[in-house]
């Protein structure tokens, strides 16, 4: 967590630049694409400096985030999102206190997913959502980014990537239903021609999800269970 207090000034600002404009935009259509609920008592796990906590808040959630960088939390909370300092491993919630779990980009970096994912289960509602995005490493996008973290410290060189199979297998081991996935951004970050990128997006977010440099899992826990 040392890493992540001290960069989370710079990661907060990225999001207002060319190209994480567009990341963000374009991430957040695939989300919301994905996901089934409207409403209700929502969960932002690893919701760093409240960029999804925020968007969830505007949509009518009744939201928390959590992370385990105190430096995010305090940005988040500079922001109106309300957010706490905690454990994925260990959520201070009771069973079933959540309709929506949602975690963006935050598997990348724990070291035990099944136990996070079991965490997840533990705290949904039956009939409830988990919604898991992460950066695919086989991206041509993660590719640049993973090789520049061997000379410069990055957040990639403590990275765990996935593909969309291995994010559906971690979720129905846990038992989770109608399992899906899908992914966007196809173009390395120094792409100039981003109305291309997203058009690419748009039509390609689900039969060549395997090229993404981002990709998103959803899955429902099962009534009564």
């Amino acid at each position: 967590m040392e890493y992540f207090d001290r960069i989370a000034g710079r990661y907060d600002s990225w999001y207002q630049t060319k190209v994480g404009r567009y990341v963000d935009r374009t991430e957040k259509r695939l989300v919301f694409s994905l996901l089934s609920k409207h409403s209700g008592k929502a969960l932002d796990l690893g919701c760093g400096t409240g960029n999804y906590t925020l968007e969830l808040k505007k949509r009518g959630f009744d939201v928390i985030g959590l992370d385990a960088s105190e430096r995010m939390v305090e940005i988040a909370r500079g922001k109106g999102a309300p957010c706490i300092v905690g454990d994925a491993y260990s959520l201070p919630f009771p069973d079933e206190s959540f309709d929506l779990v949602m975690s963006i980009t935050m598997f990348e970096f724990i070291r035990r997913p099944e136990n996070v994912v079991k965490e997840i289960h533990r705290v949904l509602k039956p009939g409830g959502e988990v919604i898991i995005g992460t950066m695919n490493g086989r991206s041509t996008w993660f590719l640049f980014k993973r090789i520049k973290s061997l000379f410069v410290e990055t957040a990639y060189r403590y990275a765990r990537f996935y593909t969309p199979v291995e994010l559906e297998r971690l979720l129905k081991e846990a038992g989770f239903l109608d399992v899906r996935s899908a992914g966007v951004i196809f173009f390395p970050s120094w792409w100039p021609f981003v109305d291309v990128a997203e058009n690419l997006d748009t039509h390609c977010w689900e039969r060549c999800k395997t090229l993404a440099a981002f990709i998103v899992v959803r899955g429902i826990k099962k009534e009564g269970g």
